[in-house]
């Protein structure tokens, strides 16, 4: 049986679990049906597809960042800040790390949270593979604070090449080598925006910075780029970057990264001044020491058709830490509109359990894919499920689709008015503001 009012604790504050806090807050926190509760080590919010945008400072996270606590106070749940490190399933219980501010002094002990329901968000990050090197050499964008750290070394190679620059090109003083190791949307979409961002250079000061003093390297172990898409997608894509400037290296697999760059299986050098690994998903691996939980390879949590884990009550999971199994045998993949109907369907049965009602297996529907090439292009596919063949859009009408997706990600969580109104506000101060982030 359900509490009078039941704790209802969501770990993870990305697309999925931000979605789902607000939705219930708004439907049993305001009339004080239900306690929610939302737990993120992080104090602000960046939709993950953005992230190589805050990577490469086309974006600016104090203007597209939702403060958790800020957005708890409008929407009838409480934010908690802190890291879920242990489970305890029998007495329905959460731990969350010491909090240590920047000095290393303790702010917040650690502490256990007692849960009526438990909905685990956490999301996903790169797997590395356990290949040498990668964890000591490599940036990631897994995370708001991986990709400004990205933003700061870009910045610093830039003005480094800028200052350096004289009647010679392509020193190794004088130029810019990136080399990023996945093909999936992270790598492709990251590549074509560090092309858009160099030729903003010559606008902020940098003018010693030609186009020909930068090389980008992206890198598929497989036989193509964007491999979880169709094939015309990849082929658009890899058409487009090329077109670029950008060398793409498919069937390349790299064992070994060190200080210089990347070593291929083969032995060859990959040299690089920056390098990134965007390559392949998995979930955190500490989950793995939760006792009673069932998982997949890729460190995700099996769940059953109504996204509880398997074996466990009370515990949902949701996004791309959720192994659901659909009709035909696959799995549900980890992507955003993915976490986006996971959230609606919980937030539904959620509220059709309070009032005795049934609940309704999660379907997943794939609305189709697709990737953004900077300000130059956009390629995907529409409505694949619903037509015998995907419907192929690319250009201006794909770029279009592509910033929509944003628009319903913000809508989810703050409404129609509110989403209209931060689209005004966005434009007014891009209008003032600098292309790209300089600091």
């Amino acid at each position: 049986m359900i509490n009078t009012h039941p704790n209802i604790v969501i770990i993870g504050g990305g697309a999925g679990g931000l979605e789902l806090a607000s939705k219930l807050g708004q439907k049993l926190g305001k009339s004080q049906r239900a306690n929610i509760t939302l737990i993120d080590k992080n104090r602000t919010h960046i939709w993950k597809p953005l992230l190589h945008e805050v990577a490469t400072g086309s974006l600016d996270t104090s203007l597209d960042g939702v403060s958790y606590s800020a957005h708890a106070a409008t929407h009838g749940f409480q934010f908690i800040l802190g890291e879920f490190i242990k489970l305890d399933t029998n007495d329905q219980t959460i731990s969350l790390k010491q909090h240590n501010d920047d000095n290393g002094k303790v702010l917040l002990p650690e502490r256990t949270i007692h849960y009526d329901k438990l909905i685990i968000a956490i999301g996903s990050i790169s797997n590395d593979f356990n290949t040498p090197g990668v964890a000591e050499h490599c940036y990631f964008l897994d995370s708001q604070q991986q990709a400004e750290r990205f933003q700061h070394a870009l910045l610093n190679s830039f003005t480094r090449v800028h200052q350096n620059s004289s009647g010679e090109e392509n020193t190794k003083s004088n130029s810019l080598s990136i080399a990023i190791v996945g093909g999936g949307a992270t790598g492709v979409e990251l590549s074509a925006e560090l092309i858009h961002v160099s030729g903003l250079l010559k606008h902020y000061g940098l003018s010693e910075f030609k186009s020909t003093q930068l090389r980008i390297h992206l890198i598929e172990a497989g036989p193509t780029i964007l491999p979880a898409l169709p094939k015309r997608i990849s082929d658009a894509a890899r058409r487009e970057l090329l077109n670029l400037g950008i060398q793409v290296l498919e069937h390349t697999r790299i064992s070994e990264a060190n200080q210089h760059g990347f070593i291929t299986a083969e032995g060859e050098e990959i040299a690089a001044d920056l390098m990134l690994w965007a390559a392949g998903v998995k979930v955190a691996d500490f989950i793995k020491n939760i006792d009673g939980l069932e998982f997949n390879r890729s460190n995700q949590v099996l769940v059953d058709p109504y996204l509880q884990a398997k074996g466990v009550e009370h515990i949902y999971v949701l996004g791309d830490a959720s192994a659901c199994e659909q009709s035909d045998g696959s799995f549900v993949p980890p992507r955003a509109q993915a976490a986006h109907q996971m959230a609606s369907n919980l937030a539904s049965n959620i509220l059709a359990e309070l009032n005795g009602k049934a609940k309704t297996p999660f379907k997943y529907k794939d609305h189709g894919s697709l990737v953004n090439l900077s300000r130059f292009s956009a390629v995907g596919s529409l409505m694949g499920n619903l037509t015998n063949n995907s419907m192929f859009i690319e250009g201006k009408l794909a770029r279009l689709m592509y910033v929509s997706l944003y628009r319903m990600h913000q809508n989810a969580i703050h409404g129609p008015l509110k989403t209209m109104a931060l689209w005004l506000c966005e434009k007014l101060m891009r209008s003032v503001r600098p292309k790209m982030k300089l600091h």
